[in-house]
């Protein structure tokens, strides 16, 4: 170490270089790119950071870039809690990124000993959250479904992570038995009048804590590709002004849902802006920080879990 580089400084470069390599998958020589040092110094970065302790299964050292951005993302949107994972570089997965501290932040939640009602939405996020999550026993909480559990084609859907979470914690699990979106408004309705159906309901709405995917209402929308939309709905819904969606349920720039398009045959609960309770948004990359802004703006979130480039970006929005 130079005599003149501050220690917090090497820790910093060290941490960064560490998740790079064993949760990045980059090489040295890749490290050395993206962080400007020669490959030896990468190399010996690496080194400290197992060295250190700095690099488990998940990042232990809060990279001092992340920290700031996290008080800021906080204080510009009042936040009840902000996590900024540093980026895994050009060409990484944000949705890897961000998972090991999703799943620390709901591990959080799993181990306090009073009995909690966590309420989930879906989508690919939420189920590497569930990945990089612990196993533990947590069976005095419960967990319920935001949004349906049943595609288009009848078969379950394939980022439902409710069973999923409870496999791995042993909480009884409540599924949302309902379509994602039912093909009238007149058949939504029908599955909601069910006694089953809105016993879920009930407990959903009476979540202690909520933990959500937000997607995107551009062309690459995951309402999109998992086949829960049309190309024509999806475009009607632009046209409408959609930016983003929130287990299912769409809203425009502002964070104000909107009454057209499948929002009038969306199956579950929608998440209310300006919740007395932890709603708390699973998301990161460069095509979600319009819809993130918005939803962050409105209050339909009031906590973010995203990496470093996507909370600059939001920021800068």
């Amino acid at each position: 170490m130079s005599r003149t580089e501050p220690e917090s400084t090497l820790l910093d470069d060290a941490a960064r270089a560490g998740w790079l390599y064993y949760v990045g998958g980059k090489t040295q020589d890749q490290i050395a790119a993206e962080l400007g040092v020669s490959r030896q110094r990468a190399q010996r970065l690496v080194s400290k950071a197992m060295a250190e302790g700095l690099i488990q299964v998940r990042l232990n050292h809060r990279i001092g870039a992340c920290l700031a951005l996290e008080q800021t993302l906080s204080e510009r949107f009042a936040l009840t809690r902000c996590r900024v994972a540093p980026g895994l570089g050009p060409g990484g997965d944000p949705a890897l990124a961000i998972a090991p501290a999703a799943a620390a932040e709901l591990e959080r939640f799993l181990r306090k000993a009073d009995p909690l009602v966590i309420a989930l939405g879906t989508g690919r996020a939420l189920r590497n959250m569930v990945d990089a999550l612990t196993p533990l026993a947590a069976e005095r909480h419960r967990l319920v479904s935001l949004i349906g559990n049943i595609a288009p084609d009848g078969s379950a859907s394939f980022f439902d992570v409710v069973m999923r979470i409870a496999d791995k914690v042993r909480a009884p699990h409540y599924p949302m038995p309902v379509p994602v979106i039912s093909p009238t408004p007149e058949e939504n309705a029908a599955f909601h009048a069910l006694a089953p159906v809105r016993k879920v309901v009930d407990l959903a709405r009476a979540a202690d804590v909520i933990f959500v995917g937000v997607g995107q209402m551009s062309d690459d929308a995951p309402l999109l590709a998992d086949g829960f939309v049309t190309r024509a709905e999806l475009e009607n819904m632009q046209a409408a002004g959609a930016v983003g969606e929130v287990a299912g349920w769409i809203y425009d720039s502002r964070g104000l849902y909107l009454d057209v398009g499948t929002n009038t045959r969306t199956g579950g609960v929608r998440v209310e802006p300006g919740l007395d309770r932890p709603a708390l948004g699973i998301a990161a990359g460069a095509s979600k920080v319009q819809a993130i802004h918005a939803a962050l703006s409105s209050g339909i979130i009031n906590g973010l879990i995203t990496d470093e480039p996507t909370a600059k970006a939001i920021l800068a929005f």
